[in-house]
């Protein structure tokens, strides 16, 4: 078997892809001096996809071997988490420090730093082939591209997972995650004043409300120009609500998921309703005033294992972790982070590197995905009967949900460094253990990050 590239020339690595997940691993393969090219599916520009995203410490720390020029115009510093009641008024309130940003930004500071000739758009990928030390992409219309490697970053409903371990399939939570995001300069200034600079939770029954502060248009984060997000999860029946969610004004039904312009008006409306009738009056008037809500279903994947042959699953390929870890983006840094290096320091050898990489990064996806699932067990428990239910979903508890959702205070890698060692399967009591010491050092690591 021939486990490196031809002598004389560096790895050629096919990235499957061209969104976040696809351009951390293109960048940094790039950058360790691999001929990589990226090949994106849609037509279109991806930039204006997406939402609200949690900048955590690692996440930046990657971006920074990426684009050394970073500064705190990636995203907004948010040091307070209150929780707010029916009323209005704050219930529970803890500093945390972190960095939020938004999808479009990162993405488009990634595709701003590759190569623009190295990432083709149009590409439906049709299959994969492979030999012994080679690995062939095989698209629509018969194209063949023939590389070393392939990187398969197609995210949660991935081709290239679907062909090689059919039997990983997204599983649904129960419950959706309903989002948007409101111009700063649109939000009433007594409103603004209460919140906007807060990382703020509203706990309706069986529900889980959290907004914060964004990049706003043209990635702008100058006050006044910023964008406020909002995520709200709510428990949706997938045998009768999610599929009416999902069906258009003319009847046509859209799988899983929906283009939010096709979104039903009914179905806003009653968003909004609710938000008036459940929320603080503060967030129900960000959701009034957000143009077009969208939504999208919470599942749980977990990939059998990550490499097959010269293929590497990254990101949302390999395995999907509910945003409550508020890790999406992160982990798939730290996956690209780990094959690139992995590559580098094996000299080329290819087989050598993605065992390095199955070992390293499969035991990690597999604890997030289980933390993010305890996490959410009590959205997902609301569709069942209050009987069945365990104590733990019978309730949320605010101060608990202040420290754990979307938090930055683990460091990863003591979490990794840990559950290694001990074997534990529950990445919480880590947390919780580290806590101390981690919430004294977490804002001084940020500001190191953004700052330098």
């Amino acid at each position: 078997m021939n486990s490196q590239a031809a002598p004389g020339r560096p790895p050629r690595v096919l990235v499957i892809g061209g969104s976040i997940g696809g351009l951390l691993a293109a960048n940094l393969l790039h950058r360790a001096g691999c001929d990589v090219t990226v090949f994106e599916r849609a037509e279109e520009d991806l930039a204006g996809r997406g939402a609200g995203i949690s900048a955590h410490h690692g996440l930046l720390a990657i971006i920074r071997r990426i684009c050394p020029q970073i500064d705190q115009s990636i995203g907004v510093e948010v040091s307070t988490r209150i929780c707010l009641d029916r009323g209005g008024r704050i219930t529970h309130q803890t500093e945390v420090p972190q960095f939020m940003s938004a999808w479009g930004r990162i993405y488009r500071l990634l595709k701003a730093a590759f190569p623009a000739a190295r990432y083709r758009c149009g590409m439906q990928l049709e299959r994969v082939e492979q030999d012994a030390g080679s690995v062939t992409a095989v698209f629509a219309g018969g194209l063949r591209i023939h590389g070393d490697l392939l990187v398969a970053a197609d995210g949660m409903r991935s081709t290239v997972r679907a062909q090689l371990m059919p039997e990983a399939q997204p599983v649904y939570a129960g419950y959706v995650a309903w989002r948007g995001i409101v111009d700063e300069r649109d939000i009433p200034p007594a409103i603004h004043a209460e919140i906007f600079e807060r990382y703020t939770f509203c706990l309706p029954e069986g529900e889980m409300m959290q907004s914060y502060p964004v990049p706003g248009r043209d990635d702008d984060t100058r006050p006044g120009h910023r964008g406020y997000n909002f995520v709200w999860y709510r428990p949706t029946d997938e045998h009768v609500l999610l599929p009416q969610l999902c069906t258009d004004a003319a009847g046509r039904r859209h799988g899983a998921s929906i283009p939010p312009p096709l979104i039903r008006s009914e179905f806003i409306a009653e968003l909004k309703a609710t938000a008036h009738a459940t929320l603080a009056p503060q967030i129900a008037e960000i959701v009034a005033r957000t143009a077009e809500p969208f939504f999208h279903a919470i599942c749980d994947l977990e990939s059998p294992r990550l490499t097959h042959g010269r293929v590497a699953l990254l990101g949302d390929a390999a395995f999907v972790a509910r945003p409550h870890v508020g890790m999406g983006i992160t982990k798939a840094g730290l996956d690209a982070q780990c094959l690139t290096d992995a590559i580098t320091q094996a000299g080329g050898n290819i087989d050598a590197a993605l065992a390095r990489y199955e070992r390293e990064r499969f035991q990690f996806g597999t604890r997030i995905v289980a933390e993010a699932r305890r996490l959410g067990a009590y959205l997902q428990a609301q569709l069942k009967p209050r009987a069945e239910r365990t104590a733990a979903e019978l309730q949320q508890r605010p101060e608990v949900v202040l420290r754990e959702i979307g938090s930055p205070l683990v460091d990863i890698r003591d979490l990794e460094s840990a559950t290694i060692m001990t074997g534990t399967s529950q990445p919480r009591l880590i947390h919780h253990a580290y806590l101390s010491r981690v919430v004294a050092k977490r804002h001084q690591i940020w500001r190191d990050t953004v700052e330098r």
